[in-house]
């Protein structure tokens, strides 16, 4: 199995101007030599056939990103409206500032097959791509936030996959992050 970063997950991953919530002591090239060199220690299914998530142990100082909200934190919540690239429409986030979390247990990588990377013009010679990564405390994914899952019902056209909203993983994913936030610093 062949793995390669997408320009997508390159982005967010790792920003030109690098910042505590992505991935730390880790170029993109190590990143992608780690997951095509390192078994992870388990497969699971993504929400799709066409997508893959690929646990491993993190081999680096990089920061769970989703926390729990609490009494003692909640006033550190923040939100507003962004697009997560030029083409797609702003949508409501929200995140905490002014939090130090944990050193992330594992990190998960999120791959989508060659050809749903080309269907959403993502053309790559490998195998599998790299469109995201979770960095968590526990070897299990993390709900998808309910706005994805909305915008790959959307379609390709709109930044999604294409894939149909499921009413169960919604609700499952609402319940989570009802509860939860991800982290700037």
């Amino acid at each position: 199995m062949s793995i390669v970063l997408t320009e997508f997950a390159r982005a967010r991953l790792f920003p030109r101007e690098p910042r505590r919530n992505t991935i730390q002591d880790c170029t993109p090239a190590q990143f992608e030599r780690h997951l095509n060199e390192v078994a992870p220690l388990h497969v699971l299914d993504g929400y799709a056939p066409f997508c893959k998530l690929h646990v491993h142990r993190n081999w680096t100082s990089t920061r769970c990103l989703a926390l729990p909200i609490t009494d003692a934190n909640r006033a550190l919540l923040r939100s507003d409206y962004e697009a997560r690239t030029r083409d797609e429409l702003p949508v409501l986030v929200r995140w905490f500032e002014g939090i130090e979390p944990p050193v992330a247990d594992y990190l998960i990588a999120i791959l989508y097959s060659r050809e749903q990377l080309a269907k959403e013009g993502s053309a790559i010679t490998a195998e599998w791509g790299v469109v995201g990564c979770m960095y968590t405390a526990e070897p299990v994914e993390t709900p998808m936030a309910p706005v994805t899952m909305m915008r790959n019902a959307l379609g390709v056209a709109e930044g999604g996959s294409g894939v149909s909203l499921d009413r169960d993983a919604y609700r499952r994913s609402v319940e989570f992050w009802r509860t939860h936030a991800n982290w700037r610093g």
